[in-house]
């Protein structure tokens, strides 16, 4: 089953999917259940910057409902920026705020030094099916979100293509946050998965324990 959710790069025809229009808007339903009431609190409590999307549907099975627009989640030191994020399923948002903050921020001070800035990321929804398969990818409902690079107050920044069997301080980096991600995300898979993961992490929201 993990197999079958975590995939994240398609073919060109998996990808132009994306582009297709919402077939049917619906303003706001998730916010009146009291699971969702307590994921927005949740975010916010933990200091990120975020705004709740409407629910969207885009025909195909692809939707965003209970989605934010995550812009910054907090550090100990301060908010981290995050970019290139499109709608994220708000529970994944609340997931990937840990992360960033007790697994990234404080992996970067205590091995370059320098706290964290900014998570690059490489979006979060994505119309499209898990690579080489007909079914549809966790993206699809923007519950997996593609990290590619780490930016330090320094200024340093640390890829995961680059960085993956570069320094020995960059591999310890990428391996102690690929680790720790695995401790709050369903899914994760990075370069040591398969060729299709050599340039990101993929976080996916999930119950199981699929680390790779």
């Amino acid at each position: 089953m993990a197999l079958a959710l975590a995939g994240c790069v398609g073919s060109p025809e998996e990808r132009s999917s994306a582009t297709t229009r919402p077939v049917e808007r619906v303003a706001d339903p998730s916010w009146e259940k009291p699971e969702a009431r307590t994921c927005l609190a949740e975010l916010g409590s933990s200091g990120a910057s975020f705004a709740p999307l409407p629910d969207r549907f885009y025909g195909a099975g692809c939707s965003t409902v209970n989605s934010v627009q995550l812009d910054r989640v907090g550090g100990d030191l301060g908010e981290l920026q995050v970019t290139n994020l499109g709608a994220v399923a708000c529970p994944l948002a609340n997931s990937f705020a840990g992360w960033a903050r007790y697994g990234v921020d404080r992996a970067a001070r205590q091995i370059f030094g320098s706290p964290l800035a900014r998570i690059e990321t490489m979006g979060s929804y994505s119309c499209r099916n898990v690579a080489g398969t007909g079914r549809l990818s966790a993206h699809s409902r923007a519950e997996a979100i593609d990290v590619g690079a780490f930016v330090l107050e320094d200024g340093r920044r640390i890829s995961v293509k680059a960085g993956w069997n570069a320094s020995r301080e960059e591999r310890e980096f990428l391996r102690v946050i690929h680790r720790s991600a695995c401790k709050r995300f369903g899914t994760v898979l990075g370069p040591d998965y398969n060729a299709a993961h050599h340039d990101h992490l993929h976080l996916e929201l999930g119950s199981g324990s699929f680390c790779r």
